[in-house]
């Protein structure tokens, strides 16, 4: 849905981005990472056909940003991640006013901007005026307006940017009702956590340069190369200590507050026996389960040394 081929922006000697390459299918949710003035909108910006590159070439549907920007802009909702509402229009008007802007016509038009109301939580708003809405309100409101024309291509530009902490709650349980309709969207932001738990690629973008881009599970095998398994028994923690060090899979055992920690040797992804060792040596297993280790703690190895804390 979206590739890119050393996608280059420049400002005279300065580089926006830098040979950008990305290959998002329909269904991925592409979290885009990178501290203010990374190069993130200027992306989106090419993507969306609103800004020419230098060099490089850009296909969205399958589309040329070159040979079709026509028909990229009907597949595509940009939301920037600044924009302006009409104060004298209210919510309803305003969808309809764009509504009818993608030609949706008829009954269809008001029905299409209820659904777009409700699937971002803002149809108790349909007939208050667009200058009463709260921050977080006017960010849904501009977000059901992408929505309109059930683009296949969603580039949400820092739409959680400005919020408070309940209107950024609610803005990501909608990015994740969006992320389980199939169709492809990227999602910038500045701040990692916000975006950590929802997205199934994500990139990382310093000074127009990607440092990251790989799906989350490979980020997460990149950056953790043994397992941790925290295991808990019934009776001598010490003796199920000492029989899982007997195991080739097993690096190292710690006790820690009544818990082994059991570090596992590089590649030992299968370590079902552990548990048949244990219970076959007439221990009981309260708990035992992998040691989570989430996607921020990931990123943050990652970008060790970049010169910028994203």
């Amino acid at each position: 849905m979206i590739k890119t081929v050393d996608l280059t922006k420049k400002y005279g000697d300065m580089y926006a981005i830098q040979s950008i390459e990305l290959d998002l299918a329909a269904g991925d949710l592409f979290g885009f990472i990178g501290p203010n003035g990374a190069g993130k909108t200027t992306t989106m910006k090419i993507l969306a056909t609103l800004l020419n590159p230098t060099h490089g070439e850009a296909y969205v549907c399958g589309h040329s940003i070159y040979n079709a920007p026509k028909e990229i802009r009907r597949l595509v909702g940009y939301m920037p991640d600044f924009f302006g509402v009409y104060d004298d229009m209210k919510v309803i008007e305003y969808l309809e006013f764009f509504a009818a802007a993608y030609r949706i016509t008829g009954p269809k038009r008001r029905q299409v901007c209820n659904e777009k109301l409700e699937l971002v939580d803002l149809d108790f708003k349909r007939d208050a005026y667009a200058n009463t809405l709260s921050r977080g309100q006017t960010q849904r409101l501009g977000l059901a307006r992408v929505l309109l024309h059930e683009p296949q291509v969603r580039l949400l530009d820092e739409p959680l940017s400005g919020l408070d902490p309940r209107a950024r709650i609610e803005m990501r349980a909608v990015l994740r009702r969006l992320g389980q309709q199939g169709k492809t969207i990227m999602v910038s932001s500045h701040i990692l956590p916000e975006l950590a738990d929802m997205c199934n690629k994500v990139g990382i973008i310093d000074r127009g340069v990607m440092n990251v881009n790989a799906s989350v599970a490979d980020v997460m095998k990149q950056v953790r190369e043994r397992v941790i398994l925290i295991i808990e028994v019934t009776g001598d923690i010490s003796a199920a200590g000492k029989l899982l060090e007997q195991s080739p899979l097993v690096e190292a055992v710690n006790d820690k507050q009544g818990q082994l920690l059991v570090t596992l040797r590089p590649g030992s992804d299968d370590y079902s026996e552990l548990s048949s060792l244990l219970v076959s040596a007439g221990h009981k297993l309260k708990l035992f389960r992998e040691e989570e280790f989430n996607l921020e703690s990931a990123f943050m190895m990652l970008t060790k040394g970049l010169g910028q804390k994203i």
